[in-house]
């Protein structure tokens, strides 16, 4: 069975550095949202920001095919981009929504996280999606207990998304996080409470309901990353790199 690496507390804090970067991040891109910006002059401020602060853009240069590494710094995911889509000349319109996932590395250790944002007023159909997607996160957040089952994240997330009407992406997990971006355990967004690996004090996890309004299945786009709905539905996405305690587990990208 796979093992998660128990970070000590000198590795969790370097950690909180690179964490602290990601929710920076966050929060100049959610002060430059509005119609008519590029999300690749998101991109090029998050990596301008992210080098500022002595860190290095976790997602650039990212990937297993080495003929198509991811070639930005952060990724934007519109209404029916459920994640890694890739910026460029596209311009933010009002009533999208977008998701930002943003990863740093800084001595030698990684953040993660994401935040969906609205562009000016968009329907109500979407911002509930939003809100149901979030809530759904910190109850997530709220069983990364140590003694806890991975799979309790899980099945909390599920409960959340699907009581609201919507559906999780299965194709898709959150994840450990710590020396590596993509660390042991997978955190799958739905599952059965009580099963999947024990939760231990000091282990990192990246925490990520994607959320769709309509169906959960979704495909790769020609690209070879942008990840969409498949019916064309639009999609949330929020993430945090959070601490497993004895008691209530941490945020660190806050």
């Amino acid at each position: 069975m796979a093992k998660a690496t128990i970070k000590s507390p000198q590795e969790v804090g370097l950690m909180r550095e690179s964490c602290a970067i990601v929710a920076e991040v966050l929060r100049l891109i959610k002060g430059m949202i509005r119609p008519g910006v590029t999300t690749q002059e998101l991109d090029r401020v998050s990596e301008e920001y992210i080098r500022s602060r002595g860190g290095e853009p976790a997602f650039k240069g990212y990937g297993s095919d080495r003929h198509n590494l991811y070639p930005a710094s952060i990724c934007t995911s519109i209404n029916d981009e459920v994640v890694h889509g890739i910026p460029a000349e596209r311009a933010i319109q009002t009533g999208d929504i977008i998701s930002i996932d943003v990863g740093v590395k800084k001595n030698g250790f990684y953040g993660d996280g994401a935040w969906t944002f609205h562009v000016g007023n968009v329907s109500a159909e979407k911002a509930r999606l939003m809100k149901v997607t979030e809530a759904a996160l910190y109850e997530g957040i709220s069983k990364a207990r140590a003694g806890n089952h991975v799979h309790d994240i899980s099945s909390a997330v599920q409960q959340h998304v699907e009581q609201e009407g919507f559906s999780v992406v299965r194709d898709l997990v959150g994840h450990g996080v710590g020396k590596s971006l993509h660390e042991e355990p997978a955190v799958p967004n739905f599952g059965k409470p009580g099963t999947g690996m024990i939760l231990q004090p000091g282990m990192t996890l990246a925490i990520e309901p994607m959320v769709n309004f309509g169906t959960h299945k979704v495909y790769f786009d020609a690209d070879g990353w942008t990840v969409r709905t498949s019916d064309g539905s639009p999609s949330a996405h929020f993430e945090h790199t959070i601490l497993v305690k004895d008691g209530e587990p941490e945020i660190l990208t806050i």
